[in-house]
Formats: C-alpha cells, sequence, structure tokens
C-alpha cells in the first residue's frame, strides 16, 4: 500500500518507522559556541613585551629630568626629550617603511596623530612640572592613574564596553601603586600644586594613548605615527619653552647627555614602543602595564641607588602584576564541531 507516496508496508492505514530515522528523530544538536581562553593571540606576545620594555623605558626619565633640572627648565627639557629623537624616529620610519611598502604614506598625518600629539605636549609640560615640584614618589603614582581616565573616557565619551576584568585589574593596580609607592609619598600643602600637576598628566596621558590607538587602527605604521606626532609635539613644547624659560640651550656636559639619554631612551624608545604596541593591543589595557612604570622606579631605586625594597613594595609590585594578568586581553576559542548527543 502506498500512502502520500511512500511505500508503508504493514497493515493498512499504519506506517512503519525506519529505524535510522528513529535515531535521527531522538537525537539532539548541539550547537557550537566560541569559548574565552586565558591565553593571549601569538600575535599580541610580541606587542605586549614590547609594551612592557617600553614602560621600563619611561621609568626612567624622572632621573634624567632631575639632572637635567639643575642647567635648564623643564619645559625647554621637555622639548629636548623630543626634538632630539626625531632623527632616530625618522630613520625607523623610513626603514620600517622600506621593509614594508604598502605601509609608505599610509594615515599621512591623520587627525588621531596630531590629536596625540598635542596631547603629548600636555602630558610632558606638566609631568615636568609635577617631577619638579613634588617627590619623585608622588609624581609617578598621580601620572600612573592615566588607565583611570583611559577607562572612564573609553566608557563615557567612546561607549566602549569595559569587561569586569578589566576594572577587577584596575582595582589591582591602583592597589599595588599605592603599596608600592604609598610609603614614599608625602602629602604635604608646599606639594599639592605638584600633586595636582601629576593628575593632569595622567589626563593627558590617557588623551594621548587613545590617539594613538586611533591612529594605528587607522593603518599608520608604528614608526611613522610616533615620529609625525612628535613633530607635533615638538612644535608645540617650543613655542612654550621659548615664552616661559630664561635658558633653552644646556651648557653643562650632565645636561647635555641627560637629554641625550632622556630622547633616545624616554621617548624615541619608550614612546616608539608604546606605539607598537597599541597597534594590537587595545588602550583600556596597554595603560595597564604603565604602572610597570612604579615597578620599575622601585626595582632600578634598589638596584642602582642602594634604596631598601620593603616587604610591603614586593607586595605592591606582585599585585600590579597581578592585575595586569587579570586583565589581559582573551581570544576566542575556535568552536568544536557540531556533536550529537544520544
Amino acid at each position: 500500500m502506498y500512502e502520500n507516496g511512500f511505500a508503508c508496508p504493514g497493515k493498512a492505514g499504519k506506517v512503519r518507522d525506519d529505524p535510522a530515522s528513529a535515531r535521527v528523530k531522538t537525537r539532539r544538536m548541539t550547537i557550537p559556541t566560541p569559548t574565552q581562553t586565558a591565553s593571549i593571540e601569538p600575535g599580541q606576545i610580541g606587542a605586549f613585551a614590547a609594551l612592557v620594555a617600553g614602560a621600563v623605558a619611561m621609568g626612567v626619565s624622572p632621573v634624567f629630568v632631575r639632572f637635567a633640572a639643575a642647567d635648564i627648565g623643564p619645559f625647554a627639557s621637555a622639548f629636548w626629550r623630543v626634538f632630539l629623537a626625531l632623527p632616530v624616529l625618522y630613520a625607523w620610519m623610513r626603514i620600517d617603511e622600506a621593509r614594508h611598502p604598502g605601509l609608505a604614506g599610509r594615515a599621512s598625518w591623520s587627525r588621531a596623530t596630531v590629536f596625540a600629539g598635542f596631547a603629548f605636549v600636555g602630558d610632558l609640560i606638566f609631568w615636568h612640572l609635577a617631577i619638579l615640584n613634588t617627590t619623585v614618589a608622588n609624581a609617578t603614582f598621580f601620572a600612573t592613574t592615566a588607565p583611570l581616565f583611559v577607562i572612564l573616557i573609553s566608557w563615557a565619551v567612546l561607549r566602549v564596553t569595559i569587561a569586569r576584568s578589566t576594572l577587577a585589574g584596575l582595582v589591582l593596580c591602583m592597589l599595588g601603586g599605592a603599596a608600592l609607592i604609598g610609603q614614599s609619598m608625602q602629602i604635604a600643602p608646599a606639594r599639592l600644586a605638584g600633586d595636582v600637576y601629576g593628575v593632569i598628566t595622567a589626563f593627558f596621558f590617557a588623551l594621548y594613548f587613545l590617539g594613538v590607538e586611533k591612529a594605528r587602527r587607522s593603518g599608520g605604521s608604528a614608526g611613522r605615527v610616533t615620529f609625525e606626532l612628535s613633530l607635533v609635539t615638538a612644535a608645540g613644547l617650543f613655542v612654550v619653552a621659548i615664552i616661559a624659560e630664561r635658558q633653552i640651550l644646556p651648557t653643562t656636559p650632565e645636561a647635555i647627555l641627560a637629554l641625550v639619554a632622556l630622547a633616545f631612551i624616554s621617548h624615541a624608545g619608550g614612546q616608539g614602543l608604546l606605539s607598537v604596541a597599541l597597534g594590537r593591543l587595545p588602550a583600556v589595557f596597554s595603560s595597564l602595564v604603565i604602572f610597570i612604570e612604579a615597578v620599575a622606579a622601585a626595582v632600578f631605586g634598589w638596584l642602582v641607588l642602594s634604596e631598601a625594597l620593603t616587604l610591603i613594595q614586593a607586595m605592591g609590585g606582585a599585585l600590579i602584576l597581578a592585575g595586569i594578568f587579570v586583565a589581559r586581553p582573551r581570544r576566542n576559542r575556535p568552536p568544536l564541531p557540531a556533536r550529537a548527543k544520544p
């Protein structure tokens, strides 16, 4: 007998189910979903290493600023820091674009690059003022609150969703920074202006972070972005130095060496490596790694200046590293193939 076009052997009007068909009906298909792994993408490992190295290079800048301050003012030293690094940055840009011809001229003089350059003018002005008007510990701690501003601006202005792990990492880093530098901090009315300069530094540094990230994601190479924003910064600082400083040219060998080291290590090295990292890592996470500046300052003080490293400071450094680990970018693991469950 045939019913609805299918052969139905057996009793009339009854259909015998095929065993294979019955098995298919009783199975449920699982939908593959991506899961997050604890590791970052292989391409981000090099960017993270560059970020750490850049933070360490920027962390030694207060030492050079103090040496230069015996001869010239803070605005002049900020100008020379950027200006003397320009030949190195230009050579880096040319070599980078010669090795990768597709990068040449891409996103040249983007608005994000110019914005980052002006933001860095504000950052360096107030950073050097903070170093000279409060303790190095105070200036470093308040300047490293930049991640707080990065997260606030990203969330409130750019409408970026902030992961809970990032917030947890920020809390750990802030606690670690307080423990690491807290014993050396000196809150006094005479240093209040310097402390405020440190907070303003953090705000401008946050704007700089976001500007560089935007410029890099728009296609600009790390070398070109760093060189072009440094031209903007040098021009802005030159105007400020001419107006505010009596002496711009360094006259002592110590000041000249300090400015050269500041330019090559802290600017070309530190800011250049930061630009490399921001091409692959988000600004929100990258800003947290800047807390390593405080760790580097404590370690250099222990190794070079024989400053005591207390247990509380060591625990603070460990909290910073833990915060960075907690906030690290996750990557989605490819979904497993669909699997039938009985």
